[in-house]
């Protein structure tokens, strides 16, 4: 018997979010919000199609729930003309569906019975609606789904939520339909996360097995001399993507592709030239002297002298070296002021910086993440990059990170 305790579902997508940023496996990533929704809604069974670029078709990805209810997984394939996918991608279509960002197998019966209506009279024509609904219905017989609720990456449908029905056969709130909604808005972009670090994987075992070797070996290289290090290049890798999604979301940027890439590569070599750093000095508890520091701060133009040689780093160094720039022209080591600090640098600053204050080190505690945030969005403008910071803080509010 499942408990009836009623669902938080502001602190349940703010916890799946949470968990989203930081999975990098598509297939996981999917498994994981399928089982959330089976556990928690309480549906007898949930699946999601999810857009393959490879075949340029949406395949029914994966399903959960009461054995004899859920659809096979890979139970078939769909096109954009499939109805399902057709009432989601065209714009014609759209102003169909009576729940917005859903449809909702009652809602079609009854939209099926205006449209007949409707094309009884002269003067308005049907103009296929009819027999789309028709088939919508039909095919969400066919996947016994009771609802289905797109997922968008920038207007491109990545992925259809399909759910069975609610246990006892209850129809679904409109709270519950909204959870859905922001759920697979978040989802969308988590997924298409996950999908570029795979594609990196596949491209990287095809052609760049050298790239992978260098990057593997420098980063152990650099966790065996810094302690602090450990967990941390991680850390900020992900807080930086998690940001440039953000801005992109927003509206505030608008990143290509390979601008993840580069940013996920220069973040994970970040810190590749402490490599040059002496072990006393990187492991220091105590404050360090000014000369401690002014060797300390080599390690931006070490690390651009490290990967320069190799020509598959060359749009990722800007994040490598100039990371401890400051909005003001007081950082280094070149002393870049405002716009003409790379926009990845600039992202990395804040994601170094706010795991650098939410981390315990030698010489203190870590911050809370509040007081991280109101200490960073204090200096916006000053040391860092206000978009940036305006993304962070977004994140935050909306329990990402």
């Amino acid at each position: 018997m499942r408990s009836k305790t009623k669902i938080n579902y502001k602190k349940e997508l703010e916890s799946a979010s949470k968990t989203m940023i930081m999975i990098h496996d598509p297939q996981l990533l999917i498994k994981m919000i399928v089982r959330m929704i089976v556990n928690k809604v309480h549906v007898k069974h949930a699946g999601m199609i999810t857009y393959d670029a490879q075949k340029d078709a949406y395949v029914l990805n994966i399903s959960r729930g009461e054995t004899g209810v859920r659809v096979p997984p890979g139970f078939t394939r769909f096109n954009r003309e499939s109805p399902v996918i057709k009432i989601f991608v065209h714009e014609d279509y759209k102003a169909l569906l009576f729940n917005k960002n859903a449809i909702i197998a009652e809602d079609v019966t009854r939209m099926i019975w205006q449209e007949t209506v409707l094309s009884g009279r002269d003067h308005v024509p049907a103009n296929g609606r009819q027999e789309l609904l028709e088939k919508v219905g039909e095919q969400m017989q066919a996947l016994n789904s009771v609802a289905c609720v797109p997922a968008y990456y920038q207007d491109h449908l990545l992925a259809v939520l399909l759910l069975g029905p609610k246990e006892r056969d209850k129809r679904f709130e409109q709270e519950e339909l909204d959870f859905f909604a922001a759920l697979a808005s978040d989802a969308a972009m988590a997924i298409r996360n996950a999908q570029l670090f795979a594609g990196m994987k596949r491209e990287s075992s095809r052609n760049r097995e050298l790239f992978i070797q260098t990057t593997a070996v420098l980063g152990s290289t650099i966790e065996a001399k810094d302690k602090y290090t450990h967990g941390h290049t991680a850390r900020v890798t992900n807080y930086a993507l998690a940001i440039a999604r953000q801005m992109a979301a927003s509206g505030s940027a608008n990143f290509t592709e390979s601008f993840f890439e580069n940013l996920y590569i220069s973040g994970m070599l970040h810190d590749i030239g402490k490599i040059g750093v002496p072990e006393a000095i990187l492991n220091k508890k105590e404050k360090l002297t000014k000369e401690e520091f002014e060797i300390m701060k080599r390690h931006t133009i070490l690390g651009e002298e490290i990967l320069k040689p190799l020509s598959v780093f060359k749009d990722c160094i800007d994040g490598v070296k100039f990371h401890h720039e400051r909005y003001d022209g007081q950082g280094y080591p070149a002393g870049l002021k405002g716009e003409a600090i790379p926009i990845t640098a600039a992202i990395i600053a804040v994601a170094d910086t706010f795991d650098a204050m939410t981390t315990d080190r030698p010489y203190r505690k870590a911050y809370r993440k509040d007081e991280a945030i109101a200490e960073i969005r204090i200096n916006a403008g000053v040391q860092f990059h206000p978009k940036p910071v305006q993304a962070l803080v977004e994140l935050y509010e909306a329990g990402k990170i």
